[in-house]
């Protein structure tokens, strides 16, 4: 690969997500204002915020690939961003608690020496279970997952909340839809494998 790759994000889950597929990277926080444009419908706003990371980071490494991603979570229409705190992850929980949510997981791979931009956005339906609020509040004190659009982390503990998982790609759950990056990369000119 001739250029550097990059992802634009902190998030640790991403990286370890990237990790899998053996290829050279290196992580940019990319310091992002996240706030919800009026009017704005979930699966854009996730676009939106994964192009803008992008951009961001590839203003500042102009001879790179860069991967942004975001993610936003719906429950009836309604956005659920990252909780931030225990009082809102215990309001998020208990409003998805028997509920189908919709992850919108969106991910930009933007060439910064050529300015090509791919993007995708890849749904992916989680049914919770009935839980009890002793089971949110035990939840929450064992994984904290304030950091986390719609307050439960699949790949820990927050899957004991889940009853069925539906989607193209269990790795667009966590934030980093593999399947569609890889093709991406392919297109430009980088093999996996």
């Amino acid at each position: 690969m001739k250029q550097t790759l990059i992802l634009a994000s902190s998030s640790i889950y991403r990286r370890e997500l990237l990790q899998r597929l053996q290829i050279n990277f290196s992580t940019v926080s990319p310091h992002l204002d996240e706030s919800v444009i009026d009017g704005e419908a979930p699966h854009e706003t996730a676009l939106r915020l994964s192009q803008e990371k992008a951009k961001k980071v590839g203003f500042e490494y102009p001879h790179s690939l860069i991967i942004g991603c975001d993610q936003v979570a719906t429950l009836d229409g309604v956005q659920l961003g990252k909780p931030l705190n225990h009082n809102n992850a215990t309001k998020q929980l208990r409003m998805m608690r028997g509920q189908s949510v919709t992850f919108h997981s969106a991910l930009c791979l933007f060439n910064a020496e050529t300015g090509n931009m791919q993007v995708a956005v890849v749904p992916y339906l989680v049914q919770f279970r009935n839980y009890t609020d002793e089971q949110i509040e035990n939840y929450l004190s064992k994984e904290q997952p304030y950091q986390c659009a719609g307050s439960a982390k699949s790949e820990g503990l927050g899957i004991a909340l889940i009853e069925r998982m539906t989607g193209e790609d269990p790795n667009a759950l966590i934030g980093l839809p593999l399947i569609s990056l890889i093709t991406m990369l392919q297109n430009e000119g980088v093999n996996i494998i």
